[in-house]
């Protein structure tokens, strides 16, 4: 079977573009950790659309997550990759859990890696097929007091641009998007959802989800929601690093 594959579908944008999916007639393999999520978005998807979902209950921060994901689907064709799966911390970084920032650089970092490296050959060799790479807009600025967030999105970013790169000659499309704010659990989980960040105003998920599905349809490598975030994006070339640590400093602390 013919299927799209989501990590981080079992809420906020994850969930959201496995629905744009859906619209399209496109079968679905969703993943996250929560089985109960899992077969709420596997009901409201099949009930409301032709297609068929298949959940996967994997932890791909574990060093096993990303493989026993590649082996549940050996049998079907994965014709997008959507590498949604990911999370932030807030706080001075000696002090964090260790445990906990390892985990965010597994998952963020090692965990999309994996994924893309097991499910990019099929598509190459099929000469057919997209990826489509959830960072963020910390990706392009150094972000004290969320130093490894930052540092995990920049590498996100420039992983996608370069793997576009070599794919330019073939007919397998990287994406990467870059939301800025945006309303899901993210913040919740990072701590973050009181601070100056939010406050200023945050994009729905529904919004972020559909720019970043259609700009994975028409083969954009590197998308930003929002003319704000596109224009704080471009600004950072031009001004100076001090300057760009000393305003993030004072966002997220």
């Amino acid at each position: 079977m013919k299927l799209a594959l989501i990590t981080g579908a079992s809420a906020g944008i994850g969930k959201l573009i496995a629905y744009h999916f859906a619209e399209d007639g496109i079968n679905l393999a969703i993943v996250a950790r929560r089985e109960d999520k899992l077969q709420e978005v596997k009901k409201e998807i099949e009930d409301k659309y032709t297609i068929d979902v298949l959940i996967i209950v994997a932890d791909l921060a574990s060093a096993e997550g990303p493989t026993s994901v590649f082996e549940k689907l050996k049998d079907h064709e994965v014709t997008h990759l959507v590498n949604n799966a990911g999370f932030g911390t807030n706080g001075i970084f000696w002090e964090m859990d260790r445990k906990t920032e390892l985990q965010q650089i597994g998952l963020n970092i090692a965990a999309l890696t994996e994924l893309t490296h097991l499910f990019l050959p099929q598509m190459v060799k099929r000469n057919a097929g997209h990826v489509l790479n959830i960072a963020s807009t910390a990706a392009f600025q150094p972000g004290p007091y969320m130093s490894v967030y930052y540092a995990t999105k920049a590498y996100v970013l420039a992983f996608s641009e370069g793997l576009s790169g070599e794919l330019s000659e073939t007919n397998v499309w990287v994406s990467v998007h870059c939301p800025g704010a945006t309303r899901t659990e993210f913040a919740a989980v990072a701590g973050i959802e009181n601070k100056l960040l939010f406050k200023a105003g945050s994009a729905s998920a529904e919004a972020v989800a559909k720019h970043a599905y259609e700009a994975m349809k028409r083969g954009k490598v590197v998308s930003i929601h929002g003319i704000g975030n596109a224009l704080m994006a471009f600004s950072i070339r031009f001004t100076p690093r001090f300057i760009v640590r000393m305003l993030t400093k004072t966002i997220n602390k």
